[in-house]
């Protein structure tokens, strides 16, 4: 019998290599085989078929988050979840700050800087990313779509002061082009078109796994569609893509940020920079899953 390769059967079946690696991983495509870290596939293999309607269960995690929110819960999963992936998210683009005070505007509603001079931008960015965390949850089921990604920076933006410039499109695509880490990104006229692609080649895959959420993070970022946000916006949808794929989510902490910048710029030549410190943030999230006695799989 004849074989080809994950490359070859991509091309055949008109789907990304990670649809096949996915296929053959689930068992899905009779007689494939792996010799080491590579897939053999019977030439004459079949495309699994998809299925249109995936049937969406609300994981344990989901289901907790859920109902602490709408309890207004002290203490729990959705308490800390809403803390720490604002603090070290808006951390990592430079706010100032602390993971205390970040807490205590959760916690009290108020302020309370102890004669420190802090920016009212991050503490208003503050106060958006915890209605950001509360849309994710609430849409967690919701398909990535351009509709989404705009309300995440809407609400992620509103009030602040960036809000106030001409030039500045809140809950919009970049009006001027942008870059990150000094590397040039996509250009405000190709936006739309660049970032309908990645979502099509994301939501058109049958399973997502955690290097396929990754990806789309890749690709986000490389786009950077918004004039600024970027990085928060991106790191919500992957909490958000976790909790709806059934995947451990995570938080990227500030102690991780070179590591999370390195696996972004080297994701071309190599996954595992970004997954192991994607898995590494999982471990994290894992133990307090184990501390709040949820339920996870993975």
């Amino acid at each position: 019998m004849r074989y080809l390769s994950v490359k070859e059967i991509a091309a055949i079946w008109a789907v990304s290599e990670r649809s096949v690696r996915n296929y053959c991983a689930k068992g899905r495509v009779p007689g494939a085989f792996l010799i080491g870290k590579t897939w053999s596939i019977p030439a004459d293999a079949q495309k699994p078929n998809r299925s249109n309607a995936r049937v969406s269960r609300e994981s344990p995690l989901l289901r907790t988050l859920r109902q602490e929110k709408t309890a207004a819960l002290r203490g729990g999963i959705y308490h800390k979840t809403q803390v720490d992936l604002t603090y070290n998210s808006n951390h990592i683009e430079g706010s100032r700050l602390t993971l205390d005070q970040t807490r205590f505007i959760f916690e009290t509603s108020t302020i309370n800087m102890a004669g420190e001079s802090v920016g009212l931008d991050d503490i208003i960015e503050t106060v958006n990313h915890f209605r950001c965390i509360d849309y994710v949850i609430d849409h967690a089921e919701d398909p990535l779509s351009e509709h989404l990604l705009k309300e995440l920076h809407q609400i992620l933006k509103s009030s602040t002061s960036d809000s106030q410039k001409d030039w500045f499109a809140v809950g919009d695509y970049k009006r001027l082009p942008n870059e990150v880490g000094g590397v040039a990104t996509s250009s405000p006229e190709n936006v739309s078109r660049d970032l309908r692609s990645a979502l099509r080649r994301y939501n058109n895959q049958d399973a997502v796994s955690l290097e396929d959420v990754a990806a789309f993070h890749v690709a986000f970022e490389r786009i950077h569609p918004f004039q600024d946000g970027n990085g928060r916006v991106g790191r919500l949808v992957m909490f958000k893509e976790c909790l709806k794929n059934g995947i451990i989510p995570f938080v990227i902490t500030d102690e991780m940020k070179l590591y999370y910048y390195r696996g972004l710029s080297r994701w071309d030549s190599e996954h595992v920079y970004l997954i192991d410190t994607c898995r590494a943030a999982q471990d994290t999230f894992k133990a307090e899953l184990d501390y709040f006695r949820i339920p996870y799989v993975g």
